[in-house]
């Protein structure tokens, strides 16, 4: 797979992975969660809403937030981390016992699981899963790695599985969560035919779909909504001993504009917005909620930040020479100075939002690093970074230019539609304009924002990313220099700089520590390393809020993607509010 191949699968999200962030917990085995006491009456309807339409059903080949919401939904786990505990969760390994050396996990099935098409589950397609999971073309290998060797995974008999780690890795058995088990009897022969990429693509019939999860797939119409039908053969039951999900269906209808979601959701016809509330619609659902016509829910500071990233590769350096000044860390840093963050977070976040320097927000309470090196506003120090790299007003007109001349202008690709994103890039615009720069906004539809990175065809990217996960671990393709998330020059064959090296190596070494407080330490330099050089510029973190229907039983909301759907399982419908 070339560079650019292999940045535009792992992008492929509204959604990138970004991935994944796991807590770090190496717990005893323990028993399967539920419900303490009797649960609520099974069937009925939850309508949710997304923006964007899965690339596939193939969550093994695709990182769209999209796909990745439907294998959550209709595939399982070996394992599970709790999005709102942290806690690690027994799913379809109902018990494990870990090596003295703390490099061999053994795993104990549950028996009598079977697949949505009543086909049993045995370790047979585990091993099938791993297999397919570091293959060629695979988004989920790099996560499923150790100093970039793969795990020893074999079966004893049809109910164990061992897991032997090459070297020590701290985020353990937490790595599974991202492994959603496939079927071995559907999918091996495509997969010896070399034809697995292609499988299960959103034309496959739904009835030729087979999963472990609560849910399977009843219907999928393009730009429009998926519905997931109760699974008939899930594993799981509540205290009470009542088969889950509660639910008979779950509809996900495909709504891009923020504006028609919101009037839609007021108006009854969405129990859910996948998606946090945007800051403008708050207090308006605030009355609601007062009045008890839907339930709005203050989840805490979001994991997820967008950020801005100029193009650093050397492709595009080469193509016009005379712009290296936008390749330049003087550039980065005049820009991370010239944005002032309080008014970044009162504009585009009406005061809800927190200031930040890097990738880990307040909100990721163990890795979050207060005291990273910050860019306080300051226009002088800004304009004086911009004079070092030769920009200055040359003909008066208050605007500045380079070297040769010409006017030091770049545009900022955004997101279509994306209230955010739309209104965060107008006020960096105005903000740079202050120092004399010069910032022209595109505003494109996802696809095509996906496909100019893929080219290398941009200046700088506005966008966001969805975290599904808290450790670092499962952001390795963003920090590491090779990964395919390293959005400003991606998939490098060596580390392009001496500071990206130095990240490499020091986020190798917290990879493999078990020590939790050494690991603080060794991520927390990595930080201080990336803040250091700003190779992407972060200025707020929004505090989230999730809105509800009044007939939402049981929900959950978690920081992590997905917010209210992560538990699905057992969501319930209660009876609705007077409106």
């Amino acid at each position: 797979m070339t560079k650019t191949s292999r940045a535009v699968a792992a992008i492929g999200a509204v959604g990138i992975l970004l991935i994944a962030w796991l807590l770090f917990i190496r717990p005893a085995p323990g028993p399967q969660p539920g419900p303490t006491s009797v649960g609520p009456a099974s069937g009925g309807q939850l309508t949710a809403t997304y923006r964007r339409d899965p690339e596939s059903f193939n969550r093994y080949v695709s990182a769209n937030a999209s796909t990745e919401l439907v294998a959550r939904l209709t595939h399982d786990t070996l394992v599970r981390i709790n999005r709102v505990t942290g806690d690690l969760e027994p799913r379809l390994a109902e018990s494990w016992t870990i090596s003295d050396d703390g490099l061999t996990y053994t795993l104990k099935l549950r028996r009598d699981v079977r697949f949505s098409d009543g086909a049993p589950f045995t370790a047979a397609d585990v091993l099938f899963s791993f297999n397919a999971a570091y293959s060629e073309g695979s988004q989920l290998k790099d996560g499923l790695k150790v100093a970039d060797k793969p795990f020893e995974v074999s079966a004893p008999d049809d109910y164990t599985v061992v897991i032997r780690l090459p070297s020590p890795f701290a985020p353990g058995l937490g790595s599974l969560d991202a492994l959603p088990i496939f079927p071995r009897h559907k999918l091996e022969a495509a997969f010896n035919e070399g034809r697995f990429g292609k499988s299960w693509s959103t034309a496959t019939p739904p009835s030729d779909l087979a999963s472990l999860g609560p849910f399977v797939v009843a219907e999928y119409v393009s730009g429009q909504r998926v519905v997931f039908a109760r699974n008939p053969h899930f594993w799981r039951k509540d205290a009470a001993g009542v088969q889950l999900p509660y639910l008979d269906r779950i509809v996900v209808e495909t709504v891009t504009d923020q504006n028609a979601e919101m009037l839609r959701f007021q108006a009854g016809e969405f129990d859910l917005t996948t998606d946090e509330v945007r800051p403008e619609d708050i207090a308006a659902l605030r009355r609601e909620a007062q009045a008890g016509r839907l339930q709005l829910k203050e989840v805490g500071v979001s994991l997820d930040a967008n950020l801005l990233w100029l193009n650093l590769s050397p492709e595009a350096k080469a193509k016009d020479p005379r712009r290296a000044w936008l390749q330049s860390e003087q550039l980065r840093k005049a820009i991370s100075h010239a944005v002032d963050r309080q008014e970044f977070i009162n504009s585009v976040y009406l005061g809800a939002g927190a200031p930040i320097y890097g990738p880990i927000t307040p909100g990721n309470r163990r890795w979050y690093v207060p005291d990273l090196p910050t860019y306080p506003h300051d226009l002088s120090l800004a304009r004086a970074l911009l004079t070092e790299i030769g920009l200055a007003d040359r003909n008066g007109d208050g605007m500045l230019e380079d070297r040769a001349g010409a006017p030091a202008r770049f545009s900022i690709i955004t997101q279509q539609g994306h209230t955010i994103r739309e209104r965060s890039v107008a006020v960096i615009q105005e903000q740079l304009r202050q120092v004399g720069l010069a910032a022209d906004i595109v505003k494109l539809e996802p696809g095509s924002i996906f496909g100019r990175f893929g080219a290398g065809d941009y200046d700088a990217i506005f966008f966001g990313v969805e975290s599904s996960e808290l450790d670092p671990n499962g952001a390795k393709e963003f920090w590491l220099s090779s990964g395919g998330f390293h959005f400003w020059n991606p998939g490098q064959p060596k580390p392009a700089t001496e500071w990206e090296a130095r990240i490499d190596a020091l986020f190798a070494r917290q990879e493999t520590t078990l020590d939790l407080d050494e690991r603080k330490k060794l991520f927390a330099e990595v930080q201080r390393v990336f803040s250091g050089h700003v190779p992407a510029l972060y200025f707020a973190a929004p505090t989230i809020y999730v809105a509800m229907s009044a007939r939402v039983v049981n929900a959950m909301p978690a920081l992590a993607n997905p917010k209210v759907l992560w538990n699905a399982e057992t969501l319930a419908v209660g009876q609705p509010a007077a409106r």
